[in-house]
C-alpha cells in the first residue's frame, strides 16, 4: 500500500506552486508596495485590505489577523485540506506526478480522499454530458434547453448534463471506472439504501457545480418528469467533504476574471439565469446553489471584487423575480447590505421576468439594460417598504416615513443621507424637515435599543439606587418622541409665532379661522401637537379667560409638549403692539395665518408633484390619472398664489 508522498517530491511542488497564482484562486490581489501584492484577507472578514503576498519570498501574512505562511499552508487552510491533500492538489495544479514511499504508513485522511472525490465528479459530469447528447431518454433534458434557447454548444459550454432514469447507471459507471461504494457515496453521487447503492439523480437536468478553482464539487439537478417522485424543483448534492453550499457560487469559476477587472458581481436566482446572464456579456454574473445568500457568500464575492472601504467603490448588483418572494429576497439582501464596504444594487426587470426569459423574450441586451440600469439597494428597499402603504392619504404617508426612517438610518455613510432623505421626501410628497425628524428618531431608538441590548447582560432584577434610576412615567419617551422644532427654518419659525399668538391672544381668533387650518399645515410635530390641542378647545376660547385658556389648551396637549406651550404662552412675539390696547397688528396676525396656510398648500403641491412622479414612472402610466393630477397642481398652484397676493397687499 502506498505511504507518504516522497520528501523531495513535497519540496518541489513547493518550490514550483506560484503563490500568486495560488492566492489569486481566492483573493484579488493589487500591489501593495515593491515586491507585495496585498488584497482582503480570506481568514477574516475586513474592510481595509491586510492581507500581504510576497511571490519572491512565497510567502504571505495578514497583518490583521496574524495568518502566515508558505503556499502550501495556504491551501490548507483557505480549502481545510489535510496536508496530503494539499501537496496533491498543488501537484496535479502544475501537471506534475507525485512518487509514494513504501512502507512510510498511512496517509493523514486516507490515499488522496479529496482528490478521489474530484475524480470521481469529473468522471460523473462526463457520463450526464454524454446522456445529454446521445441517449433518446434524455429529450426532456434537451426540449428544455431548446425551449430556454440554450443549444448543445452552450450545454458544452456549461458542462450540462442528463441523469438517466434507470437509478443505478452511474453508480454503475463509476464503479466500473475503479471508484469504491464508500467514496461514490461520500461524494454525495450516489445513495445506500437496503437494496445497496442508487444514483442521486434520476431523470434530472443536471448542471455541475464548481469551486472557484474550476474543480466539479456537486451537481444541481432540475425536475422535468411528471412522475418523477421527488417533488422539488430542483435538487442539488448533499454536503460533502468537498462541497459546503455556502462556500459556493454556481458560475464563479467563469466569472471570477471579470468580477475581478470589473469589480461587479451580479448575483442572480438560478443556474439558466447564470447562463443566460453570462451568454448576454454579463460575464461577473453568479448564483447560490440551494440556500440564500448569505454571510459566507458575500466574503467570497468581496474577497475577488476587492470591496475594500478606503478604494475605489466595488459594485454588487441583485436580480431578483417581480414577484413578492422576490421582494423578500431583496429585503433579506438589504438586511446584509451593511457587509458590503461599497453600495449595492437591486435589478428587477419591469414585467418581472427573469434573466432567462428577458434573454429568450427580448434578446441579450436587454439582460446588459437590465443590470445597467440597476438602482441603488436602498432605493429599492425604501420603494418596497412604501408600497405597503397608501401614499394618497397624510395617515399613508406618514405611516410610510416611519417605516423608512430607519432605512434612511442605517446608511453606514451619513454623508449621503442628505441626499436621499431629500429623495425619500419626494417620493412622499412631504418636507425633508419632516423625514429628518422620523430619521433623528429612528437613530435615537436604535441607539437606546443597543443600549438595552448591553445593559441586558446585566442582572435583570437590579435594584435602581435612588428613585432617581426610575425614569417619570411617560414623560421622557414622550419627549424622545417629539424633538424641538428648527426655528431656523423660516416655516417652523412662522408656525411658532401663529401658536404664540393663539395661545396669548385667543380673542383676535376666530373659531372658523382656527377651523380652517389643516393640522397637517404644521410641519413640526411639536407644534403640531400643541395646534391640536388649540383646535380641541377652540369653542370655548369666548367663554375662558386667557389664563384659563392656555390652562385648557395645555390640558388637552400632550404631555410630552408642555414645557414648550408654557414658553410659548410668555413668549414676546417679534412685532410691535398698540400701546393703547396692547393688542398685536390683526394685520400681522393674518399675515401668520395666511403663513400656514401657504406652507400647507405648499406641501399639497409637493404631495400632487410627488403623485405626478410616480405615475410618469410607473411602467404604464395612466394618462387620465395624470391629467387629473395635473389639473388639480395648476389649482393649488392658483390658490397659493392668490394667498400670496393677500400677503403682499
Amino acid at each position: 500500500m502506498a505511504g507518504r508522498i516522497n520528501a523531495d517530491d513535497i519540496q518541489t511542488v513547493k518550490e514550483r506552486s506560484s503563490i500568486e497564482d495560488v492566492v489569486r484562486d481566492h483573493v484579488t490581489l493589487r500591489p501593495g508596495g515593491v515586491g507585495s501584492l496585498k488584497g482582503l484577507c480570506p481568514f477574516h472578514d475586513e474592510k481595509t485590505p491586510s492581507f500581504t503576498v510576497r511571490p519572491a519570498v512565497g510567502a504571505y501574512h495578514c497583518f490583521g489577523c496574524g495568518e502566515g505562511g508558505d503556499v502550501i499552508s495556504f491551501v490548507q487552510k483557505v480549502e481545510h485540506l489535510t496536508f496530503s491533500e494539499t501537496i496533491e492538489r498543488l501537484a496535479a495544479k502544475i501537471g506534475m506526478e507525485l512518487r509514494y514511499e513504501e512502507g512510510g504508513g498511512p496517509r493523514e485522511g486516507g490515499i488522496g480522499k479529496r482528490s478521489r472525490l474530484i475524480e470521481a465528479h469529473r468522471v460523473a459530469e462526463e457520463f450526464y454530458a454524454s446522456i445529454l447528447v446521445d441517449r433518446p431518454d434524455a429529450r426532456p433534458g434537451r426540449d428544455f434547453m431548446r425551449d430556454r434557447g440554450f443549444n448543445r454548444a452552450i450545454a458544452e459550454q456549461f458542462g450540462m448534463g442528463f441523469a438517466p432514469r434507470g437509478g443505478e447507471d452511474l453508480t454503475r459507471h463509476l464503479r466500473e471506472k475503479g471508484f469504491t461504494e464508500d467514496e461514490v457515496v461520500t461524494a454525495g453521487l450516489s445513495g445506500r439504501g437496503s437494496r445497496g447503492l442508487y444514483d442521486r439523480f434520476r431523470g434530472r437536468l443536471v448542471w455541475p457545480i464548481r469551486d472557484v478553482t474550476g474543480d466539479t464539487v456537486g451537481f444541481g439537478a432540475r425536475r422535468l418528469l411528471d412522475d418523477d417522485r421527488i417533488a422539488a424543483k430542483y435538487l442539488n448534492t448533499s454536503e460533502t467533504p468537498i462541497y459546503k453550499k455556502s462556500l459556493v457560487l454556481y458560475g464563479l469559476d467563469a466569472a471570477k476574471k471579470a468580477i475581478a477587472r470589473d469589480r461587479q458581481a451580479v448575483i442572480v436566482e438560478g443556474y439558466t439565469d447564470v447562463m443566460a446572464a453570462q451568454l448576454s456579456g454579463v460575464e461577473g454574473a453568479v448564483a447560490t446553489c440551494g440556500t440564500a445568500f448569505g454571510i459566507d457568500h458575500i466574503k467570497i464575492l468581496r474577497r475577488i471584487m476587492r470591496d475594500e472601504a478606503d478604494g475605489a467603490p466595488a459594485k454588487v448588483i441583485f436580480t431578483f423575480d417581480g414577484d413578492a418572494a422576490g421582494q423578500k429576497a431583496a429585503m433579506k439582501a438589504f438586511g446584509e447590505d451593511q457587509r458590503w464596504a461599497s453600495q449595492s444594487f437591486v435589478a428587477v426587470a419591469p414585467d418581472g421576468m427573469d434573466p432567462c426569459d428577458l434573454r429568450l423574450a427580448k434578446g441579450g441586451e436587454a439582460v446588459k439594460a437590465l443590470v445597467d440600469d440597476a438602482v441603488p439597494m436602498f432605493e429599492f428597499a425604501v420603494r418596497t417598504t412604501m408600497k405597503r402603504f397608501d401614499l394618497e392619504t397624510p395617515e399613508g404617508r406618514v405611516q410610510a416615513m416611519q417605516a423608512v426612517a430607519p432605512i434612511i438610518n442605517s446608511i453606514r455613510d451619513s454623508s449621503l443621507r442628505p441626499e436621499y432623505m431629500r429623495s425619500v421626501a419626494g417620493m412622499l410628497g412631504v418636507e425633508v424637515e419632516q423625514v429628518l425628524i422620523e430619521v433623528q428618531r429612528a437613530g435615537r431608538i436604535k441607539a437606546r435599543e443597543g443600549a438595552d441590548g448591553a445593559a441586558s447582560g446585566r442582572s435583570a432584577d437590579r435594584t435602581p439606587a435612588s428613585t432617581d434610576d426610575v425614569p417619570e412615567p411617560n414623560a421622557q419617551e414622550g419627549a424622545a418622541a417629539l424633538p424641538p422644532p428648527n426655528l431656523r427654518d423660516p416655516v417652523v419659525n412662522n408656525e411658532r409665532q401663529l401658536l404664540q399668538a393663539l395661545l396669548q391672544y385667543p380673542t383676535r381668533f376666530t373659531t372658523e379661522t382656527i377651523d380652517a387650518i389643516p393640522p397637517v399645515a404644521f410641519t413640526a410635530p411639536a407644534h403640531a401637537a400643541i395646534f391640536d390641542g388649540v383646535r380641541t378647545v377652540a369653542a370655548r376660547a369666548s367663554q375662558l379667560s386667557t389664563a384659563g385658556w392656555a390652562a385648557a389648551v395645555a390640558e388637552a396637549a400632550p404631555l410630552a409638549v408642555r414645557g414648550l406651550l408654557a414658553e410659548l404662552s410668555v413668549a414676546p412675539l417679534p412685532t410691535k403692539v398698540d400701546t393703547t390696547t396692547g393688542l398685536p397688528p390683526q394685520r400681522y396676525l393674518e399675515s401668520l395665518v395666511i403663513g400656514v396656510h401657504d406652507s400647507g398648500l405648499s406641501r399639497q403641491i409637493a404631495d400632487e408633484t410627488a403623485a405626478i412622479r410616480r405615475l410618469q414612472n410607473s411602467p404604464e402610466p395612466d394618462q387620465e390619472a395624470l391629467r387629473a393630477r395635473s389639473r388639480r397642481l395648476i389649482e393649488l398652484e392658483m390658490n397659493r398664489a392668490r394667498m400670496r397676493d393677500r400677503l403682499t397687499s
